[in-house]
């Protein structure tokens, strides 16, 4: 008894020792330079999330390899000069082996779901679309959102910045309300802000995914698919479609930049005076859009009529008089 005693002390302290030392290396070395980085509030919550569960893996990892190690060095059959050694029924009717076993993963376990929840609290949904209704939202957002829906509307540095992502096989076109609701394919923000990206589609089901913002919400037609985040470093990301939608899916991908309130504003500016006509041809800004199979190749571009989506609705800018 006192020599087992002395092996399971030994493996302990050996596991100890190692996962000490794997943990600290990991957080220190890796941790920092673990996806998605720290460009957004929510890619830098995911980064800390992730590097948890891996100081918590390493631990168990490290158990395991060390109890077959031990096993091996001190328990295969030339050690122990039999053919084939058994642990014997002690080793199957261990009570003190099972309660420790399914306490620490109960433990883990729970701990690992209340942290999640709490995760998704804090980060408002943690960058993923939460729906036209989301359960978490940041401080202004509903607010920022119901004015994108009039003429009133504006942005200033410290307000939530409403874009709407518009997907359509295969391309990305993004649409700023509190600029006029001018529509673009360049996908502009301005640092230190938190973003209500409102995703839809136009045509099948495709997803946003920015992958340095950390910000991933389906495109469904029809549906207005709501993500928060908050900028918090200069530069570039890309934008990929990730969910399947045909055949040019593995080309639907653009690219993003995050810049000063002061160079964002003014770039905002520009565009929406530069786009000033065709945003009059744009269709009144709202959270999803019904096609026209009547207007362009049945595109986003409808003719002022009637069509065989709705009888009842008219989509886009009227015709002018001949």
């Amino acid at each position: 008894m006192k020599n087992e005693s002395n092996h399971l002390r030994r493996i302990l302290v050996i596991t100890l020792v190692l996962s000490i030392a794997a943990d600290l290396l990991y957080w220190f070395l890796v941790g920092p330079h673990v996806p998605p980085g720290t460009m957004t509030t929510s890619a830098h919550d995911d980064q800390i999330d992730f590097n948890i569960l891996m100081v918590i893996a390493l631990p168990v990892l490290i158990g395991v390899w060390v109890f077959m190690g031990y096993t091996i060095a001190n328990w295969s059959s030339k050690r122990a000069n039999v053919a084939e050694p058994k642990g014997g029924p002690a080793a199957r009717s261990n009570m003190k082996a099972q309660v420790l076993w399914i306490t620490i993963t109960t433990v883990v376990v729970l701990f690992l779901a209340g942290f999640g929840i709490v995760e998704l609290i804090i980060g408002n949904g943690s960058g993923g679309g939460e729906g036209p209704n989301p359960v978490w939202e940041p401080a202004g957002a509903a607010q920022a959102e119901t004015a994108a829906l009039t003429s009133a509307a504006s942005w200033a540095p410290g307000k939530v910045l409403v874009v709407q992502v518009i997907a359509q096989q295969w391309k990305f076109t993004y649409r700023y309300p509190q600029f006029g609701g001018f529509e673009t394919q360049q996908l502009i923000l301005p640092n230190n802000t938190t973003i209500a990206f409102n995703v839809t589609s136009l045509d099948v089901i495709h997803s946003f995914w920015a992958y340095q913002l950390e910000v991933k919400a389906d495109a469904n037609p029809q549906e207005n698919n709501v993500a928060f985040t908050t900028t918090k470093q200069l530069g570039n990301f890309t934008v990929r479609c990730s969910e399947l939608c045909g055949i040019w899916h593995g080309a639907m991908f653009d690219y993003g930049k995050v810049e000063t309130p002061t160079n964002f504003s003014s770039w905002a500016a520009t565009t929406e005076s530069a786009n000033a006509a065709n945003t009059a041809d744009l269709p009144a800004f709202a959270w999803t859009y019904v096609p026209d199979a009547n207007g362009a190749a049945g595109g986003f571009y409808p003719d002022g009529t009637v069509t065989p989506y709705s009888s009842v609705e008219v989509y886009g800018a009227k015709q002018a008089a001949s």
